[in-house]
C-alpha cells in the first residue's frame, strides 16, 4: 500500500460539512484543494483561504482525500476518477454511504496500491469547523493506518474502528436513525408536558438529568426546536434519506426492525410536508406542534 508523508490532501464536496472540514485541515497546515461543482461553493471556500478548482482531475493523484458527498452514486463515479493519476495514499469518505459501495470501493483502491476508509461523521458542522467530529471507521487495519493522519485532523483521535469494509456505514446509519427515533420521541413526550400545562423547556431539562435523558433532550430541542431557530445546519431530507436507508441496509441481511421501519415513515411525512430544505429539527412541527413557534405546517406562526 502506498505510504506518503506528503501533506496534500483534496476535499471532494465543498458543502457546509466539507467546507467546514477543508478549513480544518487548512488551519491545521494541511496544503488543501478544495473541489465542488458549484461556483458558490468554490467562492466560500476561496474566501476561506482554500485553494479549489472546478475540475476533478486536477486532484486525481492528490495523496489524500476526503470526501464528503450527498450520495453512495457520487462516491461511486468520484473514487475511481481520484484514483485515474498515481499517488494516491488514501482516501477518506465521510459520506453517509453505502456499505456496498465502500467495500467496492476499498476493493478498487487496494488493486491500486491505496487505501479507501469508510468514515462517516457525526458532530454537525461545529465539529466538522473545530476538528472535534466523531467518526464511525471501516477499514482493514493497513487503510486505516494510512489514513490516520488526516483522521486525527478531523477528530481529535476521536474515531471509533467499528471492522472492515463497510462497517462504518453500517452503524453510521444506525446512529442516524436511533436519532430520528429519539427527535420523534422527545418531541411527542414534550407535547405530552404542555398539553399538562408543564413548560416544555422545564420538562426536557429534568428529563435530560434522568434515564430519559439524551443530547435531544438536552441539546436540540432547547437549542433548535424550542427557541424556533431550527438552524441546525443538517437537512430533513438528508435525515429522512438516512432513515430510510437504515432499514433498506437492515432488510438486506434479513432484518426487520420494526420500530425503526415505522420511525422511517414518519420522517417521510414530515418530508412531504415541510420540503427537503427545512433543518431536520423541523420535525417537531410535525409530530408536536403545539410546542414549536412555527407550529404545524400550514399554519401561522405562534403569537
Amino acid at each position: 500500500m502506498n505510504t506518503n508523508t506528503d501533506r496534500r490532501v483534496a476535499v471532494i464536496g465543498l458543502g457546509a460539512m466539507g467546507g467546514a472540514m477543508a478549513a480544518t485541515l487548512h488551519r491545521a497546515g494541511w496544503d488543501v484543494t478544495g473541489f465542488d461543482p458549484f461556483d458558490g461553493a468554490r467562492a466560500a471556500a476561496a474566501d476561506a483561504g482554500i485553494k479549489t478548482t472546478a475540475s476533478l482531475e486536477d486532484v486525481a493523484g492528490t495523496p489524500y482525500a476526503v470526501l464528503s458527498l450527498p450520495a453512495a452514486s457520487i462516491v461511486e463515479t468520484t473514487v475511481p476518477q481520484l484514483l485515474a493519476a498515481p499517488g494516491t495514499v488514501a482516501i477518506i469518505d465521510t459520506t453517509t454511504s453505502e456499505p456496498a459501495t465502500s467495500k467496492h470501493m476499498a476493493e478498487l483502491a487496494e488493486a491500486q496500491g491505496a487505501a479507501f476508509v469508510d468514515a462517516p461523521v457525526s458532530g454537525g458542522r461545529d465539529g466538522a469547523a473545530t476538528g472535534s467530529l466523531s467518526a464511525f471507521v471501516g477499514a482493514t487495519d493497513a487503510a486505516l493506518t494510512a489514513a490516520e493522519p488526516v483522521l486525527l485532523a478531523l477528530t481529535g483521535g476521536k474515531y471509533s474502528h467499528i471492522g472492515g469494509p463497510g462497517s462504518g456505514n453500517v452503524v453510521k446509519l444506525l446512529n442516524n436513525v436511533l436519532a430520528a427515533a429519539n427527535l420523534v420521541s422527545v418531541g411527542e413526550a414534550l407535547g405530552v408536558a404542555k398539553a399538562y400545562g408543564i413548560d416544555p423547556a422545564t420538562a426536557a431539562a429534568s428529563i435530560s438529568e434522568a434515564s430519559g435523558g439524551s443530547k435531544v433532550s438536552a441539546n436540540m430541542y432547547p437549542n433548535w426546536v424550542l427557541s424556533g431557530t431550527h438552524d441546525s445546519g443538517f437537512s430533513l431530507g438528508l435525515m429522512a434519506r438516512d432513515a430510510a436507508l437504515a432499514v433498506e441496509v437492515a432488510a438486506q441481511i434479513g432484518e426487520n426492525p420494526a420500530l425503526l421501519a415505522a420511525v422511517a415513515g414518519q420522517w417521510q411525512d414530515a418530508l412531504a410536508a415541510l420540503g427537503p430544505r427545512a433543518d431536520f429539527t423541523e420535525i417537531a412541527r410535525t409530530v408536536a406542534p403545539a410546542i414549536t413557534p412555527a407550529g404545524a405546517p400550514g399554519t401561522s406562526p405562534a403569537a
